[in-house]
């Protein structure tokens, strides 16, 4: 796992508020309070590039350990320490080991449901926000899993406390 620029492999700097950057990779300029020490930006977009091999591992997996299956994940070229890929692979990993554990899913379809949320969450919300988003992805996970709503009362709450005790680890 790549824990520095995906450019040039420099660290990486957080600032204090956002700057408008233009990718080093699709050109799109946008604000972002990440980049390089040598200045160099890869946008959410294109630094999740890799997230149809996250759905490919999940869908040919049979484990009903997601410790096991986020250990192949990670594996994957495209996964970065730091990266917002997290917020998708955990809540994937989740919802992978419970359909092969028998759970009453589609996963193909949940999976890119867990794509689709996991995504609005930004790089940096850890630091940012407070929040990981990979704890965050526990919660989605749970929220796809129960079909959960914002009005949904059990399930609702079940998502929050998964999410709560992901975060509290």
């Amino acid at each position: 796992m790549n824990e520095e620029c995906l450019i040039c492999k420099a660290p990486l700097e957080y600032l204090d508020t956002n700057e408008a950057m233009e990718c080093d990779l699709c050109h799109k300029i946008q604000g972002s309070k990440t980049r390089c020490i040598n200045g160099h930006f890869v946008c959410d977009e294109c630094h999740t590039g890799g997230m149809d091999e996250i759905i490919s591992v999940c869908i040919n997996s049979r484990s009903v350990d997601p410790v096991k299956i986020m250990e192949e994940l990670m594996s994957i070229r495209s996964c970065h320490m730091h990266g917002p890929e997290h917020h998708i692979m955990v809540g994937s990993a989740l919802l992978t080991a419970y359909k092969n554990a028998g759970g009453d899913i589609d996963l193909l379809k949940a999976l890119y449901e867990m794509q689709k949320r996991g995504k609005q969450v930004p790089g940096g919300a850890c630091g940012y926000w407070g929040a990981c988003g990979a704890g965050i992805s526990t919660g989605i996970y749970v929220s796809i899993a129960l079909r959960s709503t914002p009005l949904s009362k059990e399930a609702w709450g079940l998502s929050n406390q998964m999410t709560s005790r992901a975060l509290d680890a």
